[in-house]
């Protein structure tokens, strides 16, 4: 075997090394310009998206588009950002198809944005009803006349099953002491329940005798759970996102990005899904957001300021947190970490 002299090779090295940095190669096969050129987009916006320097010598004969997996109808090379693509920072997937039957693709993130600002909502108290002043309402959902409400804080962490027509309580499970109580739902005849930073969700029957846990995958934390009424599940994390999870393994399958017309949003803590609309509290604020569940948009916001104020003011009243759709009433119910009252509203377009 002839060994390979130690100097050659060295030299042999160091020319790859310098062919490689000159080489002008980003890794694309092409490049695009799109048109206008704008830091974000808005739904409705039609776009003309320019292939430039194609690593290729063959002719294109057509090009097509993704965006976030969803087929585009192009003309040419004009787009339309169509209602139904979902919201936020997104890939746009071009492919350039050539004569000899290649494919090459590139990708590029854009920001799109919701076309409409939100609708501004206030509300009108129809009842209200006593509520436990020691729990730290982290999730809350009827079943029938009864709710569910998940209730937090470390060591003093619960899900219980009540009535606030009558006040009485069914069944009331503490937690471990190292978990932190956060949102639940009532999802194909379980009790799902959330905790804050522990990675584990609860699940429990309808009688809340707890059955097995499961773990969170691409998100950090538990915030709000709720559901569709049929096969969509979905989670916050206080992230811009709401994750769609698996509706038997709850694992995040995909998401939604919380937008307005302006900007992006975090902060959506407690989840109900009602008429169609994802609302959510917002944390830290005294207001809840109604989301497109297709694509994530803001669509109204509920400025429900001043119900913390007709509650008891102890020392440990903490932000609005808890919202419960009654669909027999047609009414929600909404109060707070600690409130020692649940009040029930209906959601009018404000005046202003």
């Amino acid at each position: 075997m002839t060994i390979f002299p130690r100097f050659l090779y060295l030299i042999l090295l160091a020319i790859a090394v310098v062919a490689c940095k000159n080489t002008p190669n980003d890794g694309k096969d092409f490049n695009i310009e799109i048109f206008p050129k704008k830091k974000e987009y808005h739904l409705g916006d039609t776009l003309v998206v320019k292939i430039t320097h194609p690593k290729f010598s063959e002719a294109i004969t057509k090009t097509s588009f993704q965006f976030h997996q969803q087929h585009l109808e192009a003309q040419g090379d004009t787009i339309v950002l169509h209602a139904l693509l979902p919201l936020g920072k997104q890939q746009l997937k071009v492919t350039a198809h050539t004569t000899n039957g290649q494919q090459y693709t590139v990708q590029k993130q854009l920001l799109l944005l919701a076309k409409d600002a939100p609708k501004i909502y206030t509300y009108k108290i129809i009842n209200e009803y006593a509520h436990d002043k020691k729990a730290y309402t982290q999730g809350l959902e009827f079943i029938g006349d009864t709710l569910v409400e998940s209730t937090g804080q470390y060591g003093e962490s619960s899900i219980r099953k009540w009535n606030p027509f009558t006040g009485e309580v069914y069944k009331n499970v503490p937690l471990q002491p190292s978990y932190f109580g956060e949102g639940a739902t009532v999802f194909k005849g379980k009790i799902l329940q959330l905790t804050w930073r522990e990675q584990v969700g609860m699940v429990y029957d309808k009688d809340l005798n707890f059955q097995k846990t499961f773990t969170y995958g691409k998100s950090k934390e538990g915030w709000g759970l709720c559901h569709n009424g049929e096969d969509k599940l979905y989670k916050s994390d206080g992230s811009e996102k709401i994750w769609l999870l698996h509706p038997e393994t709850y694992t995040e399958i995909d998401s939604l990005q919380l937008c307005t017309n302006k900007s992006l949003y975090t902060y959506a803590n407690e989840l109900e899904f009602a008429n169609g609309k994802i609302y959510a509290n917002t944390f830290l604020k005294d207001g809840i957001m109604i989301i497109n569940p297709e694509n994530g948009a803001i669509e109204g916001v509920i400025d429900v300021r001043g119900l913390k104020n007709k509650v008891e003011q102890t020392p440990d009243v903490d932000v609005l947190n808890g919202i419960a759709y009654h669909p027999k009433r047609q009414t929600f119910f909404i109060t707070g970490k600690n409130w020692s009252k649940i009040f029930e509203v209906v959601f009018l377009p404000s005046n202003n």
